[in-house]
């Protein structure tokens, strides 16, 4: 019997990777760089400085550095003008493909500027600020500020949003893009997922990112507690930057 519909997917955590602070950073800088939307001829030097820094004297373990060199290679073969339509055909016209962390915490709702100025105090918190006219809840800033910093704060930031996290990574499974094994390498970073975290992971990934709501409450649904690594060789100006003391 044809069925011609079907609940979204939730897929199973990753394994949790050991990694060295540098290591971590690797990753996340690399997942930053490769989740923005690629330029015009920007692609090129970012698959290089990621390629190069996987086969730098450091390395990763396999398990984190395969997803990362499996999109490489997906991309090199793709091109760079493929590769900029599906970035575009998968984050901007799919709901639960969406790389602001807020979103999948609060949706299109009157909570979301609060949420958004939540993320912009956690990075001046940490001693940084935006360079771009980028949200500062775009899991790219986050996770560049993750690799350059250190800072407690982005582990508070990603911990606090990692439903979110899971969501995009599941939607992006079930969309077959090779954005999912950045998002995967990302997770194997994070803290174990417990059963209760599990619990909401699949209940967002069934309903959705939130809808708007009756009243205003001043609390926001996650955690605003504000809570140093090198950039990358060759990959262009950061998202954020470190404000002077």
């Amino acid at each position: 019997m044809v069925s011609f519909i079907r609940a979204p997917r939730v897929l199973e955590p990753p394994a949790q990777v050991d990694l060295e602070p540098a290591q971590r950073a690797t990753v996340h800088m690399a997942a930053s760089l490769l989740l923005d939307y690629p330029d015009e001829g920007t692609l090129g030097p970012r698959l290089d400085a990621v390629e190069a820094e996987l086969a730098g004297p450091a390395g990763l373990p396999a398990a984190v550095a395969l997803p990362l060199e499996e999109f490489v290679a997906i991309a090199r073969e793709r091109g760079e003008r493929t590769m900029a339509e599906h970035y575009v055909e998968t984050f901007d016209r799919r709901r639960r493909c969406c790389l602001y962390l807020t979103y999948y915490a609060v949706g299109d709702t009157r909570h979301r500027g609060a949420a958004i100025l939540a993320f912009k105090q956690a990075l001046a918190a940490a001693g940084y600020e935006m360079t771009s006219d980028e949200l500062p809840d775009y899991l790219p800033v986050v996770l560049e500020l993750s690799a350059r910093s250190g800072d407690e704060v982005a582990d508070a930031l990603l911990s606090s949003h990692r439903e979110g996290i899971e969501v995009l990574r599941s939607a992006l499974a079930d969309a077959d893009s090779p954005y999912g094994l950045l998002v995967e390498a990302v997770s194997m970073t994070l803290p174990r997922i417990d059963e209760a975290t599990a619990e909401r992971i699949r209940a967002l990934v069934a309903a959705g990112p939130p809808t708007e709501t009756v009243g205003v409450t001043d609390t926001l649904p996650f955690p605003t507690l504000p809570a140093k690594h090198p950039v990358m060789p060759g990959i262009g100006q950061p998202a954020v930057q470190e404000v002077p003391s």
